[in-house]
């Protein structure tokens, strides 16, 4: 069985910083792209950032320039560096991979049980 486990959110005042991690464990082959997605309260869940596992990245607009999507093949991780926070980033934040669990398998999408992210003014 393959997890994803996710942590390092909680509560920050406005113009703080906070870093995310998610660890992917179990039955994994090759871990292909891995993103990051968030949902705030009354709000669909958006796409915040995505790696590919040659390390492209791509921001939606609200966050560019100010979080940073990293991750480390070696640990089956990755993560989200979040600096000036606002309150608009307060959210429940997913970590979702494309995972192949075999070689001769198709890759499956999994995520995260989520991490609340917090942001007082």
């Amino acid at each position: 069985q393959v997890q994803l486990v996710e942590s390092g959110g909680g509560l920050v005042q406005a113009g703080g910083s906070l870093r995310l991690s998610c660890a992917a464990s179990g039955s994994i082959f090759r871990i292909n792209a891995m993103a990051w997605y968030r949902q705030g309260p009354g709000k669909q869940r958006e796409l915040v950032a995505t790696i590919t596992r040659g390390g492209s990245t791509t921001y939606v607009d609200s966050v560019k320039g100010r979080f940073t999507i990293s991750r480390d093949n070696a640990k089956n991780a990755v993560y989200l560096q979040m600096n000036s926070l606002k309150p608009e980033d307060t959210a429940v934040y997913y970590c979702n991979a494309d995972i192949l669990k075999y070689y001769w398998t198709s890759s499956t999408p999994y995520w995260g049980q989520g991490t609340q992210v917090t942001v007082s003014s």
